[in-house]
């Protein structure tokens, strides 16, 4: 009888625990988030989302000429090739966004002589193709399922200014592109989360970015991960008032349902992120369509933290950051792959300086080894059959 192999069982639920590569781009110490050693505080204070982009793939913060160099690059890629015109609008806007995005994205790369090179260079320009585009998708999207054409993007302007005004259709104030800004910093990256071990998977392959880019918008598309921040803003809606929010989380909790924008399983002792993002929904309470939210939020988050022991992350508050800045909610999760594709692009990078294609096993839990029985045609059995007859 062959003996069959044994895995610990600690590696079977979601991988928890379980070091599945080494990168030099971010890190989780405690409450301290790290892109290439800088704390996300003091980028999320000092950097633009150029500069983090940049620093991500290259691994330092730029310098003024590199800066202005790389700001250009990703500028004059900012527009859709002229063949996107024709298809855009044939792409049914009335599913998912992400969808919407997956087949956008996967069209794209019909379009890139580069598409299924993997030399550093190659996926340089194609990172670049990628990260300056996928906030125009999100515009596009957005303006076509209202019946309205989609404005070219301004390549006098940030990525952050694009997005918002590809979305709303308005001119965005300096003070709500900067906000935008650290929301597209804060996202950028985390470490081995679920959509980037999917790009880096995929990318062990050889497949390529845009291969790399499809798996992880999929990925991020789930209520688990990138959805969840869609999630908040509806139960905040349902809420409606701090007077509410007690009985609402007593029958939540009682019900054992699952409030979304809790709990991280890495950061146990709070989200660097979700403190800025707190900050910055304090100071933009009263706009948007959940004008008041930030009170019913931060109550939310006192009486978790009392009854769960629960902390809130990065999708809690960026829910009501997004609201306020007049972003869709169900355009929330392709904000969020706006950012985080200048991180997965980093990975699919760094996978291809040291590649080895992921394939981890099994721990088998089926049936042992085992003989069959002497086997019988189908005229066999039809034969006797006959004869029982």
């Amino acid at each position: 009888m062959t003996r069959l192999p044994h895995y610990e069982a600690a590696t079977d639920k979601g991988l928890e625990n379980v070091v599945a590569c080494s990168s030099a781009i971010s890190t989780i110490h405690g409450t301290t988030l790290l892109y290439r050693g800088h704390t996300i505080e003091d980028l999320a204070n000092r950097a633009t989302f150029e500069e983090v982009i940049y620093l991500l793939w290259f691994g330092e913060l730029p310098t003024a000429p590199q800066l202005s160099g790389f700001r250009g690059q990703l500028q004059s890629s900012l527009r859709l090739p002229d063949e996107a015109r024709r298809w855009l609008s044939v792409i049914p806007s009335s599913g998912h966004p992400m969808d919407y995005m997956a087949t956008v994205v996967s069209a794209l790369a019909l379009h890139d002589e580069e598409a299924n090179q993997i030399r550093r260079t190659a996926t340089l320009h194609q990172a670049v193709r990628l990260t300056a585009c996928l906030g125009t998708i999100v515009g596009a999207y957005q303006q076509i399922r209202l019946g309205q054409r989609p404005l070219a993007p301004n390549p006098e302007q940030s990525l952050a200014w694009n997005l918002l005004r590809g979305i709303t259709r308005e001119e965005p104030t300096p003070e709500q592109e900067r906000v935008v800004d650290i929301c597209l910093i804060l996202h950028a990256d985390h470490e081995l989360n679920a959509s980037t071990f999917a790009a880096r998977v995929t990318a062990s392959t050889e497949s390529g970015l845009y291969s790399s880019v499809l798996s992880a918008v999929g990925a991020l598309k789930g209520g688990l991960h990138g959805g969840a921040n869609s999630a908040v803003i509806k139960m905040l809606r349902e809420i409606g008032i701090v007077s509410r929010v007690d009985s609402y989380l007593d029958d939540a909790i009682g019900r054992r349902a699952k409030i979304m924008g809790f709990g991280h399983r890495v950061y146990k002792d709070g989200d660097p992120r979700a403190r800025i993002l707190r900050a910055m929904s304090a100071r933009m309470d009263g706009q948007g369509d959940g004008a008041g939210l930030f009170h019913v939020s931060a109550r939310i988050e006192d009486l978790m933290m009392k009854r769960k022991g629960l902390i809130a992350n990065v999708d809690f508050y960026s829910a009501t950051v997004y609201d306020a800045l007049g972003i869709p909610d169900d355009l929330f999760t392709c904000v969020f792959a706006a950012s985080r594709v200048a991180g997965w692009s980093a990975h699919v990078l760094e996978q291809y300086e040291n590649n080895r294609i992921y394939r981890p096993r099994a721990r088998y839990v089926g049936k042992p080894e085992m003989r069959a029985g002497p086997m019988r045609s189908k005229h066999q059995s039809a034969a006797s059959s006959d004869r029982r007859r």
